[in-house]
């Protein structure tokens, strides 16, 4: 049994019947390089259960403390039961793009059950009729919470669950035969959270004590470097209450492409590059619908925090830093110096306070005031007034570079898919893989009915980037 940390037991408390807190991996297969060009359900099934002990997240379910006095725990789920989380569905012809993105929000749109671990995968056939796609293709839709995982836990999921050739990799035994553990009585969480609540002043003093000294540092180079805040934040259709219904789309560009336009700007990252062509297509976007606000509209980009001991760990370990999209910028080349100079203060600023210290402070809020101002915020409807903390988020994760096998199919390549929340009703999930880059659009379906013209606008602001920039 172990418990979920304050940052990882926040995903449950803010997850809402409109706001479902799971993340998906979904990646398109070439089935030409396995044997006998065809991979079947059976083959993907086995293939996830020679591999089930290299992840904690695929047999651990959550058990939650009575009346929310602490934080949930993870036990290994004694039922378990595989084909229960593997799934099968298949498009009808034509099997375009268009059905594949309708599908696939679908898919992401309905929450994920509470009484078995926390996660899922379909299988995607039928896909006969999308551009760029070989012929046959089949896709795996992986869904997991974040409470389980994040960006970089979530791609490292990935890997486990994959090949490096299209011939099947011998996969190491575990170390200990597996066993499910029995569900805990209640008087043995409330004793736990008992003694947890104990223990937290000492907690809180030992924190204390690496605070402040954090926080002379911090000061001294605020003072020496001022750094302005990012902002102001203005009000938009995504900054509103979501339903559960969700829309997906989203492109894949040349990573070559994106480094050889940021090396146009001294000091710009591929970072800055993907977050230009994201303002690009939204100031288009919003141009159109005649919404475009004066200020510049404002993105949040989770921060990897892992030390180098937690490398391969699972669960959230990620700080937030906000960065101007600079939608008021026509020139995209002109955006480009722009969002550079706003990235290069967050990085800054998140630099002199100390991103881990920011996050670390998380656990010292008790669960029950965490899991009642969740719910508060949403059942008041906190989301539509005042002003938002920013429009939309913008996350960037690094993947593989070489080719992955899924039972000898080739993974071609990968999207994202990410929570969208009351306040906060767009996600650009952002991967790279294999000298690709994908930017995919998830939003909520009220507030962006049409994610395919979003999708296109991206491709437009990509282009026009590309040639200011060459």
């Amino acid at each position: 049994m172990q418990q979920l940390s304050a940052q990882d037991a926040s995903f449950i408390y803010s997850e809402t019947p409109s706001a479902h807190m799971h993340v998906a991996m979904l990646g398109l297969y070439d089935q030409s390089t396995a044997s006998a060009e065809r991979v079947r359900f059976r083959d993907i099934l086995g293939n996830i259960e020679q591999r089930l002990h290299l992840a904690k997240c695929f047999r651990r379910k959550l058990v939650e403390v009575p009346g929310e006095t602490d934080h949930p725990y993870w036990i290994e789920d004694r039922n378990f039961d595989l084909e229960f989380h593997v799934r099968h569905v298949a498009l009808p012809p034509p099997g375009d793009w268009t059905q594949f993105c309708r599908q696939a929000a679908r898919l992401h749109s309905y929450p994920l059950d509470r009484t078995k671990p926390l996660w899922e995968l379909t299988v995607i056939s039928g896909l006969h009729a999308i551009d760029g796609v070989p012929e046959g293709a089949f896709a795996l839709l992986l869904k997991v919470h974040h409470a389980a995982i994040d960006g970089v836990s979530g791609a490292a999921l990935t890997e486990v669950l994959h090949d490096l050739s299209a011939t099947p990799g011998t996969i190491p035994p575990p170390q200990a035969p597996w066993h499910g553990e029995p569900e805990p009585a209640p008087f043995e969480l409330m004793s736990r959270s008992a003694l947890n609540n104990f223990m937290q002043p000492m907690r809180a003093a030992e924190m204390l004590s690496r605070t402040i000294p954090a926080a002379r540092r911090a000061a001294e180079r605020l003072r020496s470097r001022p750094v302005e805040p990012i902002g102001p934040v203005p009000r938009t259709r995504f900054n509103a209450r979501v339903t559960p219904h969700r829309v997906f789309d989203g492109r894949q560009y040349r990573l070559d492409d994106l480094r050889a336009i940021k090396q146009t700007v001294k000091g710009a990252t591929i970072n800055d590059a993907v977050l230009t062509v994201v303002g690009g297509a939204l100031r288009k976007y919003l141009i159109d619908k005649g919404e475009l606000p004066n200020d510049s509209l404002i993105a949040m980009a989770p921060i990897n925090v892992r030390t180098a001991d937690e490398k391969n760990t699972e669960g959230n370990k990620v700080a937030a830093m906000l960065a101007s999209l600079c939608t008021h910028i026509e020139n995209p080349a002109e955006r480009l110096a722009a969002v550079r100079d706003s990235t290069h203060k967050s990085k800054l600023f998140t630099s002199a306070i100390g991103a881990r210290l920011m996050t670390d402070y998380n656990q010292f809020i008790p669960a029950r005031v965490a899991a009642l101002a969740a719910r508060v915020y949403s059942a008041a409807g906190m989301a539509e007034r005042g002003t938002p903390s920013f429009n939309c988020v913008v996350t960037n994760v690094p993947g593989p570079q070489s080719p992955l096998y899924m039972s000898g199919a080739r993974l071609d390549r990968m999207f994202g898919m990410g929570p969208v929340s009351d306040g906060v009703g767009l996600i650009f999930p952002v991967f790279s893989y294999c000298g690709g880059i994908t930017i995919s659009v998830c939003g909520c379906r009220e507030t962006l009915p049409d994610a395919e013209r979003l999708a296109n606008d991206l491709d437009d602001s990509f282009e026009q980037l590309k040639r200011a920039t060459a």
